[in-house]
């Protein structure tokens, strides 16, 4: 039975009361917990969850709602009283740390800031985009990783940035290194001379932690968020980001990610890295290269990308060797032919669903299953930070129960002979996920050992030896688990192909010349100061984001954003046309 409590005018951020959602439904007697902000997009994922009550229709934006699925209707008070110690207990804590930074609305943050000019924004997507034009009408550069935000929206922003020599990162911008300074789900990355713009957020990891294991190191690792490549966007901020690294001294080498663009995007994008006198490497993946060209490395896989910056940056002449690993011993039976891989990288599924496609054949439907990267045959590679597994959870890079659910899941399948898991360590990722991760390991390779056979666990550990969580302690204990551990996700995808008989062939690519036109070059002194200095930031939403600034030693103001108006969107644009015009925000 569904019982509902609302805390009214009590807001909180998503994070905390996902893990706390996770934390009441472990609970003995309790089917499930979920508490959200009462947004409108948050009240239809309670119903589209069937957890809608009716209790939930009046709530506000700002509004904690908390649907709880019992049996025993003692459980609600117990419940309750575990809300309100954790909400307690945190405001306890928030108003014992760096208060005199922090701030309530634009007028004091502007107030508080040291020359500000970064907006970092993590609220509801409904409302950032107005926060987002705000933070461009102050001359502040824009880094948003808020999602849900309407693609017209994006275009207006980004528009607006260009025209104000300013930069849109994303929206859906998980990852950005802003001259040495993480930004959201993000590494710890030495500084260096390759300059990297991705429209992917793990993939900018996959491309810098290797980047950072052979030694050398990226400065700006520039995000835009998987829209900016499209049609109606036009790769305004892949260009502007382009243009950047291109006249930044430091940048020897510029790496460019993205997922195929549209055609004539990606003529665009083509035509301006042709004017460049740097090295370049492209990657655009999905997309087979059939070429590549005198000063552009067209690369297949993410692992390819940073290894050959890395020649590049070194004045070698690109060689990518991939590698597998072959000394694994497993006892597969005939009917073992299946890969599964369980991401929490987007990108990195990508690119584990576009290897077996090419290798082993497309075997799949005509139409993919939602949230899946690939399904066809005995093989699935699924993105479990896909919209369809994370409302009302927090992300797999911080919660494992879906992935631990997968894994038991498919080794009861028997089928399955490779399972494929991804650790993305890094600002904003689970504090040890290998060690959530181990038993399930552990008990899987058990049983399927009582079961007269065995299957092949692998796992790639995306980070580097300087994130806080320990990059080899995550490796030793996923080894200790049974795990095989590769260094790359494009290793550990070759090698279970490996596994069941196949080979991943690299591309063939001879060097083709094209007519280039000329493009203007030049950028805005707002954009390079952004690159060339270490930001100062004002943080629009989590307060980890915050944390994660102050312990790489940079100026940050925290924005406690609570949604003005009681949440109404239209009165909030009203309000905030109203401010614009008399030359003040809210």
């Amino acid at each position: 039975m569904l019982y509902t409590i609302i805390k009214e005018n009590t807001y909180q951020d998503s994070i905390v009361l996902m893990l706390l959602s996770n934390k009441l439904s472990a609970i003995e007697g309790v089917n499930q917990v979920s508490i959200m902000m009462g947004t409108p997009a948050n009240k239809d994922i309670f119903k589209s969850s069937g957890l809608g009550t009716a209790e939930l229709e009046n709530a506000k934006p700002n509004d904690i709602l908390i649907v709880i699925d019992t049996d025993d209707e003692a459980k609600i008070d117990e419940v309750d009283q575990e809300i309100e110690a954790e909400l307690k207990g945190k405001a306890e804590s928030d108003s014992q740390t760096h208060k005199q930074d922090e701030a309530s609305n634009w007028k004091r943050a502007l107030e508080l800031a040291e020359k500000p000019n970064l907006a970092l924004i993590s609220i509801p997507g409904q409302y950032a985009a107005m926060e987002a034009e705000n933070a461009l009408n102050h001359n502040l550069n824009v880094f948003m990783f808020s999602d849900n935000v309407a693609k017209e929206d994006e275009v207006r922003l980004k528009t607006m940035a260009h025209d104000k020599g300013l930069l849109v990162m994303g929206p859906d911008c998980g990852t950005g290194i802003i001259h040495g300074l993480p930004l959201a789900f993000t590494n710890t990355v030495n500084a260096g001379d390759i300059g990297v713009v991705g429209a992917s957020g793990t993939g900018i990891q996959e491309v810098t932690t290797i980047i950072d294991r052979e030694g050398k190191g990226v400065t700006n690792a520039i995000g835009t968020g998987g829209r900016d490549l499209s049609t109606e966007v036009g790769a305004v901020t892949m260009l502007d980001s382009i243009k950047a690294l291109n006249q930044d001294p430091k940048v020897k080498v510029i790496t460019v990610i993205s997922k195929p663009p549209a055609k004539a995007v990606e003529a665009k994008v083509l035509n301006l890295l042709r004017n460049i006198d740097k090295p370049v490497v492209a990657l655009f993946l999905g997309a087979k290269p059939t070429y590549t060209e005198a000063n552009i490395y067209h690369a297949y896989t993410l692992e390819e990308a940073a290894r050959v910056s890395v020649q590049l940056s070194n004045g070698d002449t690109p060689n990518f060797k991939p590698k597998v690993l072959d000394n694994i011993s497993v006892n597969l039976t005939a009917k073992q032919d299946g890969i599964k891989g369980y991401y929490s990288g987007g990108t990195l599924a990508s690119e584990a669903a576009m290897l077996v496609k090419d290798t082993l054949g497309d075997d799949s439907d005509s139409e993919t299953p939602e949230g899946f990267a690939y399904k066809g045959g005995n093989h699935e590679i699924i993105d479990l930070g896909d919209d369809i597994y994370t409302q009302g959870r927090p992300h797999p890079m911080i919660d494992p129960t879906k992935r631990i659910e997968m894994l038991e899941k498919s080794a009861e399948d028997p089928s399955t002979a490779v399972i494929m898991l991804d650790n993305v360590i890094g600002y904003g990722s689970h504090d040890d996920m290998a060690s959530e991760l181990a038993p399930t390991i552990q008990n899987i390779r058990a049983k399927v050992s009582e079961d007269g056979h065995s299957l092949a666990i692998l796992v790639t550990v995306v980070g580097t030896e300087h994130d806080y969580q320990d990059y080899h302690a995550q490796i030793n204990t996923l080894k200790a688990a049974g795990a095989i551990v590769c260094d790359t996700n494009d290793q550990m995808v070759r090698t279970a192909i490996n596994l069941i008989g196949g080979t991943v062939a690299q591309p063939e690519r001879e060097v083709q010349n094209f007519d280039v036109e000329a493009v203007d070059l030049t950028v805005d002194d707002k954009i390079m100061n952004l690159i060339n200095h270490k930001p100062s930031v004002i943080n629009i939403g989590l307060q980890s984001f915050t944390e994660a600034i102050q312990s790489n030693e940079a100026q940050v103001v925290q924005f406690n954003w609570r949604p003005i108006a009681g949440g109404d969107e239209k009165l909030m644009k009203v309000l905030q046309f109203l401010n614009n015009y008399e030359g003040e925000t809210v």
